[in-house]
């Protein structure tokens, strides 16, 4: 069995897109490019399709990710362009390499975040980003399935800065004040949303935003301590591929031989 490692996006309006609507709309982008998928065993079986760390409902991503496994060889640039073209514009498949490494899930350490405070001025939104680095745990209270639960916000957060719009996904230049936070967040338990650092901020600061935060996930994967950036999460894979001939293709030495028929 292939495996072909997918990334895509989540932008505009279809940030609102549940993880469940998205699983729908790519089964059947499966189905419109005839991509060759393996099943799952069992009375009901299912394509075998892995997701990792999927971003919230109401957050727009540039960097999500998903392993097919495939019962024919296919070329991933190819099954890349099939699968973007039966896609809603919106949810972009924009990335896909063979799978030759394990452990993607493991890989995906941590994310860089854009949040646009729209109606806040920079000034205001720096003072409260210092002082919510100047503190040692920020509690933050989120409701849960099981009730309301208490935990510390500022551990998980390798870096939070007020930025510049520079035109790259999520920014959108207004006349009005409007803030652009660039946040890493490890992944760690328990896990440290965007909102969440937005409650910190209203914590040590009183920050309160007048409208909803725009949040867009702009890369997710490997934490590099020495940078504090975050890295591409496919990065092994394409190595691993360059290295090495595809598992799909006849060694050369088959393809150099010739039957030949007894006598």
């Amino acid at each position: 069995m292939q495996r072909i490692r997918l990334c895509y996006t989540k932008r505009g309006r279809l940030r609102f897109t549940s993880h469940r609507d998205f699983q729908r709309a790519f089964e059947r982008a499966l189905r419109r490019a005839e991509v060759p998928m393996a099943y799952s065993a069992g009375f009901t079986p299912h394509p075998k399709v892995s997701y990792a760390n999927a971003a919230p409902t109401g957050t727009g991503s540039e960097a999500e990710y998903l392993e097919i496994g495939l019962t024919a060889p296919r070329d991933p640039a190819t099954l890349r362009e099939l699968l973007d073209a039966s896609m809603p514009a919106g949810l972009d498949i924009t990335d896909a390499v063979e799978a030759r490494t394990s452990g993607l899930a493991d890989r995906l350490q941590a994310s860089l975040w854009e949040l646009r405070l729209d109606q806040v001025e920079p000034d205001e939104a720096r003072a409260a980003v210092a002082a919510f680095e100047a503190a040692e745990t920020v509690e933050v209270q989120r409701r849960t399935k099981n009730g309301v639960r208490t935990f510390d916000a500022r551990a998980a957060v390798a870096s939070l800065d007020v930025v510049v719009p520079t035109g790259e996904p999520g920014d959108r230049p207004s006349a009005r004040p409007c803030a652009i936070l660039r946040l890493v967040v490890r992944h760690e338990t328990p896990a440290v949303r965007p909102d969440d650092v937005l409650s910190g901020l209203r914590v040590v600061a009183d920050l309160a935003p007048p409208v909803p935060a725009a949040v867009t996930r702009l890369a997710q994967g490997p934490f590099d301590d020495e940078t504090g950036s975050v890295t591409d999460p496919l990065a092994p894979d394409r190595e691993a591929v360059e290295a090495a001939p595809s598992e799909g293709a006849p060694p050369a030495a088959a393809q150099a031989t010739t039957a030949v028929s007894p006598a």
